[in-house]
């Protein structure tokens, strides 16, 4: 479910960043998007990766999952953080909004949906690793062949 709805946070960055950039709406509306952004836009790669790793039960492709996720997904919204941080100091001591999404100051929004993605994105790294754990202790059964296989 974590994937999903990590595809869902995904989804409304990328809207953002289309409508933005094709000024579909005023840019009293939808805020030009931030430089973090552009790179979390990557951070679908490891969504997939990690749905594809969980239908084939490949413990590689979780690992370069949660590395990926660590990468483009965090990555991004730690730098994102900082980046934004001057703003976000200006609106909450000086009441000064410089951008906005849907009325709204786009610091304020942005910061909360980082909230949101950190901690989905927190619980989908804690998931794979017990992922991880229960498929390294699953008993392996011996194939045809002399070949081990995993159950």
């Amino acid at each position: 479910m974590l994937v999903y709805v990590h595809v869902v946070l995904w989804a409304l960055v990328l809207l953002q960043v289309i409508v933005s950039s094709l000024r579909l709406v005023p840019s009293s509306l939808v805020a030009r998007p931030y430089l973090w952004e552009y790179p979390y836009l990557l951070s679908v790669a490891p969504a997939l990766l990690t749905i594809s790793a969980m239908r084939r039960r490949s413990t590689y492709r979780m690992v370069l999952a949660m590395a990926m996720t660590s990468l483009v997904s965090l990555g991004p919204l730690v730098y994102g953080s900082v980046e934004m941080f001057p703003m976000a100091r200006q609106l909450y001591t000086q009441g000064k909004v410089y951008r906005h999404i849907l009325g709204f100051s786009a610091v304020s929004v942005l910061y909360f949906a980082m909230v949101i993605a950190v901690q989905v994105h927190g619980w989908q790294l804690y998931y794979c690793k017990q992922l991880l754990e229960v498929w390294s202790s699953a008993p392996t059964q011996e194939a045809p062949g002399g070949q081990r296989k995993s159950q």
